[in-house]
């Protein structure tokens, strides 16, 4: 059987078809035209480093500091590293972690009578450290410190490093410690701002190459890498590196000028232990983006965070990144760039 399809059909038909297809296309313009928006989240900074990231459990790690104990473990993951005079004129590092904090970390040694009024700014934070004076023992007891000293701990958390010998291969698990903290319910205090802060950097600073720090038995350098946007340390004249390979460097380096003292305590050999004051008042040096900036710092009590101050009397912006602090007791020598030498017209003359 045969049908006929008539003309009218066909122009109707037609019509039809087409209508579809502009429909078609007009929903597809239509959704195109409104894609779907997506959410930028906004990006968080740790406090105490301006590190991205977020703002997470404080340890406190003290660190050996003599040569025998380079290359330090997992300092490149610290968000504030303080330099502490010790008996002998020697340094000690007070490492401070939240941002990120390493599975490993060491050499641990023992703690100081400094670091009871340094840390306490800092609320009740994660203490770990290898010992100390017998006299000290209720001092760190009775702060504001949750006491993680080896001599209270099991040894998975305080292994040897069988690659390091004795006093400098005290290791200290972090991750197996932060995880039983975690595991206990053990409140610790969570990083904060504690007075200074970040941002663009501030005018009138001065150009420096170059700084040494010294105290009685070592001392720092530190130069500026406009590469790597940070200070480059250099340990006893040696570069220092960390047992990663990289070279330690903070993208701020504090200089705190305080006054050291002979403290009531002593080591076994009867070597008398110094106290940095660390509350109160004084001056320093802030250096960051390869300039240096006289200022002024103030903590006017023992729970307060510490200030710095220009000479304008504004607050000075740290750059984001790890900050080092030097507690000292004597100026910083400062490098600054040679000036070019401009020739006389006679001697660049030609004729």
């Amino acid at each position: 059987m045969f049908f006929r399809v008539f003309p009218t059909r066909i122009v109707i038909i037609a019509l039809t078809l087409t209508l579809l297809a502009s429909c078609a296309a007009k929903s597809e313009t239509i959704t195109m035209s409104n894609p779907t928006k997506t959410a930028v989240a906004t990006p968080t900074y740790n406090s105490l480093s301006g590190r991205q990231g977020t703002d997470g459990p404080i340890l406190v790690v003290k660190v050996d500091d003599t040569a025998q104990a380079h290359p330090q473990i997992g300092l490149d993951s610290a968000d504030v590293v303080y330099i502490e005079q010790v008996e002998g004129g020697l340094t000690r590092l007070a490492a401070v972690f939240s941002s990120s904090i390493p599975a490993r970390i060491g050499p641990v040694r023992s703690a100081r009578i400094s670091d009871i009024d340094l840390l306490s700014q800092y609320g009740h934070v994660a203490f770990a450290y290898s010992g100390a004076q017998t006299k000290m023992l209720p001092v760190i007891a009775s702060a504001n410190l949750e006491n993680l000293g080896a001599q209270r701990e099991p040894e998975k958390f305080y292994p040897r490093d069988l690659t390091r010998t004795a006093p400098v291969n005290l290791v200290l698990r972090a991750d197996l410690l932060m995880a039983r903290l975690l595991n206990d319910n053990v409140a610790i205090a969570t990083s904060k701002n504690l007075g200074w802060s970040f941002g663009a950097k501030p005018l009138g600073g001065k150009t420096l190459t170059s700084v040494k720090l010294t105290w009685p038995a070592n001392s720092y350098s530190a130069t500026w890498s406009t590469g790597e946007q940070r200070w480059l340390l250099f340990h006893s004249n040696s570069p220092d590196f960390a047992d990663d390979g990289k070279q330690l460097g903070p993208t701020t380096l504090v200089i705190q000028t305080v006054s050291i003292t002979n403290s009531i305590y002593h080591d076994k050999v009867g070597g008398i232990t110094p106290f940095s004051a660390t509350i109160g008042a004084g001056t320093g040096f802030i250096l960051r983006d390869g300039e240096s900036f006289p200022a002024t710092w103030s903590r006017p009590s023992s729970t307060e965070g510490t200030t710095w101050t220009g000479l304008d009397g504004q607050p000075i912006s740290f750059a984001r990144g790890q900050v080092w602090v030097a507690l000292v007791g004597s100026a910083p020598e400062f490098t600054y760039p040679v000036a070019p030498t401009t020739a006389s017209p006679s001697a660049t003359s030609t004729k």
